[in-house]
């Protein structure tokens, strides 16, 4: 496995590309959008830039890992020739089915198609392709290039010669792979997301505050970071989403969206992407003070 193409430019897939490219990888960013794609290589430069301040690199590996690195904003130019395809696009069911049919087609046989997705069925994906044994997931964290987890999502039909391949590969990259099966959430949100639902019944039936609830995770259960910011980190957009896929998954009650989470992002207060979520990122991406609405 030499050549990758990575789909879609922003927080997560330029994290995939930065991760490949500096471990020798020749790496297709691929976007629709020109600008998400200068904004994703301006963020891998700084994101190599501090790693060089750092000393974790030199001039010439971050030199190296940008060469890596080739653009491409249609997606059949970006997609030929390659041995994996991961897909880093917004976590929109409709959209990923779509975008794997158009792979299915264009790709060579032989290609493994990967997808990022936090929740989706692995399944569900392999069924839009003539090649469900060589779909599998490949879900990173964030940020990429800092945490080590990989899970490694096998869909119903994945086969062992795919699975081992990729695991292999993760620990190439200088990850911890864990295979995991096919089940709304997997292993990482499934017990991630009803903890951070729970946190905001918590804020919702005004048991506590944002600062007093984050405060008790962090001081209490040694967790480095509350989560109602941790939240905000992830997008209420992608809570509320994965939430859904869970909740319509498993038809089980527990996973039900918090009312407030739901109004929020219907309020378009999405936390740092926005600038606004349970914490005010306003003037800073760090959480500079509990947001207005929960002020007044």
């Amino acid at each position: 496995m030499k050549n990758i193409a990575v789909i879609g430019a922003g927080t997560m897939g330029n994290g995939i590309a930065h991760v490949m490219a500096q471990n020798g990888y020749k790496t297709n960013l691929i976007d629709i959008s020109q600008d998400a794609l200068n904004k994703g290589l301006t963020t891998i430069g700084k994101n190599l830039d501090r790693m060089v301040a750092k000393q974790l690199i030199t001039e010439n590996e971050k030199k190296a890992t940008l060469e890596n690195i080739a653009p491409y904003t249609i997606l059949a130019d970006g997609i030929k020739k390659v041995d994996l395809v991961i897909e880093a696009a917004t976590e929109n069911t409709a959209l990923k089915l779509k975008i794997f049919g158009e792979l299915d087609a264009i790709c060579e046989p032989t290609t493994i198609l990967a997808t990022n997705t936090s929740s989706i069925s692995i399944t569900q994906m392999a069924a839009a392709t003539k090649r469900a044994d060589k779909v599998i997931g490949m879900h990173f964290m964030n940020p990429v290039p800092i945490m080590q987890l990989v899970e490694v999502i096998r869909g119903y039909n994945t086969s062992n010669e795919v699975t081992e391949t990729i695991m292999d590969l993760s620990k190439k990259l200088g990850k911890t792979p864990t295979e995991v099966n096919d089940y709304p959430g997997f292993i990482a949100n499934r017990i991630l997301m009803p903890m951070i639902n729970e946190a905001i019944e918590t804020l919702y039936h005004r048991v506590a505050g944002v600062s007093e609830i984050d405060t008790v995770m962090k001081l209490g259960m040694a967790h480095p970071m509350g989560p109602l910011q941790l939240a905000d980190f992830i997008g209420l957009d992608v809570c509320l989403s994965i939430l859904n896929v869970m909740y319509d998954g498993f038809k089980n009650p527990k996973y039900a969206p918090c009312p407030l989470l739901v109004n929020m992002v219907t309020a378009g207060k999405l936390g740092v992407k926005s600038g606004e979520g349970f914490y005010d990122y306003s003037k800073t991406r760090k959480a500079d003070k509990v947001s207005r609405q929960f002020n007044q």
